[in-house]
């Protein structure tokens, strides 16, 4: 089965075969021995079986975000699109390691105030 025709069969159940990676191979300038080309040839198949698996879902009354920014209300100005009473649950942002700046730039080769130098590259 050609490439292209693997391509456009996602909309059934995609299955690739042993052709298919030597011919992915060939085109990615690749070279595979036998074990790892069974191994690639698994991987991706188990990959395409979670996709399908995951097309199963219903997801009618799921709302559709650009991002998971969308869903924080107190973002509501920035992102209109984000469903009302939908919030996302992140952690408090507190410091949870003392500052070691002085320890970690021990080993640097030029520090100057708290700073890394570096040499200049581009003139």
């Amino acid at each position: 089965m050609p490439f292209l025709a693997i391509r456009l069969a996602y909309l059934t159940i995609m299955s690739l075969t042993p052709a298919d990676i030597q011919r992915l191979a060939q085109l990615s300038r690749l070279s595979f021995d036998p074990p790892a080309s069974q191994r690639l040839l698994e991987g991706l198949n188990n990959f395409f079986a979670i996709v399908e698996e995951m097309r199963q879902v219903d997801t009618s009354g799921v709302v559709p975000m650009a991002h998971p920014i969308d869903a924080m209300p107190d973002l509501a100005t920035y992102a209109p699109s984000a469903p009302e009473g939908m919030a996302l649950r992140l952690r408090d942002d507190v410091v949870s390691e003392a500052n070691q700046r002085e320890a970690n730039q021990r080993s640097a080769r030029a520090v100057e105030r708290g700073l890394f130098l570096v040499p200049k590259v581009i003139e």
